[in-house]
């Protein structure tokens, strides 16, 4: 059993690290300190929904819905371009110090509207938790597949937490104007890439 939990939890940890939407969003706002936290518990949570999901037959729907697939894929593509514009606005912004008072300053509902945007939009999410971790975990017997996928939540919830915190504990610098436009430009660019990744794949 406890090799199983280790199992899910590096292969999660793997399917989580590379730089994505979520780690993106949940840095960008740690470095302001806006409802971080509650950002890092949104998309763990998210993570455990749809791990579960796929570990105990979220796979098989997926494979069968070609349609569903497409659907997240464009509208990812639309959110992707619209919020990497949105932050490229901001970095390039004569003063940036009042392009963050309109624009940056966020209630706590845009926040969660645009985490569950960034993660259920984005067909990857689907293939990391659906595919890969839907295809180990539902392969193992009755009695494993709740240690896998307590591993491989276990994996979410540590990095997103650590993300958070980490990118919170140097807000002090990571606040500078100088530092929230490289931190803009750098989020704007990694949306348009995922955006050209998902576009090229929908075609």
């Amino acid at each position: 059993m406890l090799s199983t939990f280790i199992q899910g939890f590096f292969l999660g940890a793997a399917m989580i690290l590379p730089l994505g939407p979520q780690n993106v969003f949940v840095m960008q706002q740690g470095s302001r300190k806006q409802f971080h936290l509650m950002s890092a518990t949104l998309c763990a949570t998210s993570d455990i929904v749809l791990i579960t999901a796929g570990v105990f037959g979220g796979s098989a729907l997926l494979g069968q819905s070609a349609f569903l697939l497409q659907a997240v894929t464009w509208g990812g593509v639309a959110f992707l371009l619209w919020y990497g514009w949105s932050a490229f606005r901001v970095a390039l912004s004569a003063n940036i110090e009042l392009s963050r008072s309109e624009s940056v300053v966020q209630n706590r509902w845009r926040v969660i509207v645009t985490l569950f945007a960034v993660t259920w939009l984005n067909p990857h999410v689907y293939l990391d938790t659906f595919v890969v971790l839907g295809s180990v975990g539902g392969g193992l017997s009755s009695e494993l597949r709740p240690w896998f996928t307590v591993g491989a939540a276990t994996a979410s919830i540590s990095w997103f937490f650590a993300l958070s915190i980490l990118a919170a504990w140097f807000s002090p610098v990571l606040s500078q104007p100088r530092s929230q436009r490289i931190i803009n430009l750098f989020v704007g660019c990694v949306m348009w890439y995922i955006a050209w990744s998902l576009l090229k794949q929908g075609l």
